[in-house]
């Protein structure tokens, strides 16, 4: 049996033990607190939650009067800067977009909600900047918010109270002098007296959620366990989750030491069930305003970052490029970098591209930052790429992207399937062939896709690499041997399907997901296999270069969150950094399937980075920018 076929049996019967496997419920709990993950709020926001929780977070009656009472309270203009804290799906920001303000930013932890925050917003047409992150490290600046909302009972989630701390101090810090905060958290007194023990409710003809409730060891927190029953399916979740109870005083109290102003309780909040079931902790609330005190901002020189760009040498051969060697669209394509380089005020660029001397200027001058764009490797070597980035190391020199362990195995195709498999992200059957070993036993399956193990930029892949019988599978298997002697290749199922690519900027706790990208080959003649070929990237004649669009993907919301749930996985096991590509395609089933991963994908001006960020309206010069930023903040580097 050849390797293809064993691979594909025994993912078979893989899935066939998952479909049979069901969750299972933990049964009594005497002790809630003892099963409740510290970290629960990583996981819990997701679609079940709107589903158990949308008679109170999805009902617009309750949103339109916390909008009046917002409004009321803090005397909101159109033009003022708006950041709904934890904004979830987004309720607020969209209400707020409706009633005509004009500046408005939601930031979530759950990447879910955002991205549905995102798909309601673009769908009704409004600008909002919905973004993921951590609200104890607001990506915002100093002083740029006139109000922040902190609604929907989001606050005390932690399992330390200095986090909850550290949330209001970062609060304080974005917003202006006398700038507002509203907080809407839970009547800590009044729930730790009312709260139900044990309630249960049908949410609709299929979902039932049982509910079960204790105070802490500490009681200073409501631990909450959740079990939701499909009629059919069974268990689908046991969960817990958290919150701390404040009282008005200890609130009030916490706020006036941290520094704000006029802190007024103005009313309690009661939300209404569009089901008249349990409310849980959202029964009644308080709502606060507090102004940030009055701050003496320093106008210094604006100061700038110093940074290098660590490029590839142009007056050097590179075997990757059209006649081995940079030709005219790859100066232009330099030029458009240095450009929008240009735009970015906060950085003083120089650039570091003659490699013979290169470790010289490094050690005898070294940057205090660099932008590793050297994605032609160390002397136009791609096999050392990741010797770059390992230099600057040795040297101390920090820098953006991706670090030599991940270069390393993300060169290596073949690794790279298997740790995903290891995950239970699909990828294609496949075959690896050392052209040493004689006895290799070549696949029978067709038609199938021949490529390089090792080698990016398309490299090998023409269009001669799909192959439908097994004379061709042996005539391009022997030039494979020709082109790269010693080196082994691939043998892949050939994937007919959509073709898809996720951009992911920043790092673990702080995405930003690009639009999707879909490679749309309907242009390209039917004679020809729709690949992404060596034609399509380097050869301007080619049909592949000339009739080869992208545009944004059309995906449901499963299929989209699958994608991006897929890459965010391998980004954190491969130990991406700053930013990276992955790349899927689907099968004749329309399965996505990996097909590479690139943790220092191109950064052109025409590539499919770009492309995925100008879905969203981001300007070349912007998507350098937030690379940039994303490694300074990795890297704790400020501007000096």
């Amino acid at each position: 049996m050849t390797n293809i076929t064993k691979n594909g049996l025994e993912k078979e019967k893989k899935n066939k033990s998952k479909e049979k496997s069901s969750l299972r419920t933990l049964g009594p709990i005497p002790d809630l607190e003892k099963h409740l993950p510290a970290d629960w709020w990583r996981t819990l926001f997701n679609s079940i939650y709107l589903k158990t929780d949308a008679d109170v977070v999805e009902n617009a009656d309750n949103t339109s009067r916390e909008i009046d009472l917002i409004a009321k309270a803090t005397k909101i203009e159109p033009q003022d800067h708006i950041l709904d804290l934890c904004c979830g799906q987004g309720r607020h920001c969209l209400e707020l977009a409706k009633r005509g303000y004009l500046h408005i930013s939601g930031i979530d932890r759950s990447r879910y909600l955002v991205r549905l925050a995102r798909k309601r917003a673009f769908l009704s047409g409004y600008q909002i900047n919905f973004s993921e992150g951590d609200a104890r490290k607001i990506k915002l600046a100093d002083n740029s918010q006139d109000v922040v909302l902190l609604m929907g009972n989001s606050f005390g989630y932690f399992e330390k109270d200095e986090d909850d701390r550290a949330i209001l101090t970062q609060i304080i810090r974005v917003l202006r002098s006398q700038g507002t905060l509203v907080l809407d958290i839970v009547n800590g007194k009044w729930m730790a007296e009312h709260f139900e023990p044990r309630s249960w409710e049908w949410i609709d003809q299929n979902y039932l959620v049982c509910r079960e409730r204790s105070l802490s060891s500490c009681q200073s927190r409501i631990i909450t366990r959740e079990v939701v029953i499909h009629a059919e399916k069974g268990i689908i979740a046991d969960q817990f989750y958290a919150e701390r109870l404040y009282t008005q005083e200890g609130i009030i109290h916490i706020l006036k030491k941290l520094g704000f102003e006029n802190v007024e309780h103005h009313c309690n909040l009661f939300s209404f069930s569009s089901r008249n079931q349990d409310l849980g902790m959202m029964a009644n609330r308080l709502f606060i305003t507090a102004t940030a005190p009055e701050k003496v901002v320093l106008r210094p020189a604006k100061n700038v970052l110093k940074a290098a760009v660590i490029m590839g040498d142009p007056k050097i051969p590179d075997s990757v490029k059209r006649e081995g060697h940079f030709n005219p669209e790859d100066l232009e394509t330099i030029q458009k970098l240095k450009t929008g380089l240009a735009e970015l005020k906060d950085f003083q660029f120089h650039f570091l591209d003659h490699h013979a001397s290169l470790i010289k200027q490094l050690i005898s001058h070294p940057p205090a930052f660099v932008f590793n764009l050297c994605d032609e490797g160390f002397k136009n070597d791609a096999f050392k790429e990741l010797h770059v980035p390992a230099l600057l190391e040795m040297i101390g020199i920090p820098y953006t992207g991706a670090g030599p362990a991940c270069l390393a195995i993300c060169y290596n195709k073949s690794l790279v399937r298997s740790l995903a498999a290891s995950l239970d992200i699909p990828v294609p059957l496949e075959t690896y062939v050392d052209p040493l070993d004689q006895a290799a036993t070549l696949p029978s399956i067709f038609p199938a896709l021949i490529k390089p193990n090792y080698g990016d930029s398309s490299v090998g892949i023409t269009q001669e690499a799909v192959v439908h019988t097994a004379e061709d599978l042996i005539y391009y298997s022997d030039k494979m041997k020709q082109l790269f002697p010693s080196r082994p290749f691939l043998v892949q199922e050939y994937l007919d399907g959509r073709e898809f690519s996720v951009g992911v900027v920043g790092n673990p706790g702080n995405f930003e997901i690009l639009p999707i990208l879909e490679v749309d080959y309907s242009l390209l003649p039917k004679n020809l296999p729709q690949i992404l070929s060596y034609e399509s990237k380097w050869l301007p004649d080619s049909p592949y270069w000339t009739n080869i669009r992208y545009k944004s993907a059309d995906l449901n919301d499963e299929s989209a969150r699958q994608l991006i749930d897929y890459s965010t996985q391998l980004f954190e096991r491969l130990e991406c950094r700053d930013y990276a590509r992955f790349d899927f395609r689907e099968d004749h089933l329309g399965q996505a399937k990996l097909l590479e991963v690139n943790p220092n994908p191109g950064w052109c001006w025409d590539g499919k980075f770009n492309i995925m960020a100008g879905f969203r309206g981001i300007k070349y010069h912007e998507l350098l920018e937030m690379i940039l930023t994303a490694a300074k903040e990795r890297l704790g580097i400020k501007n000096s």
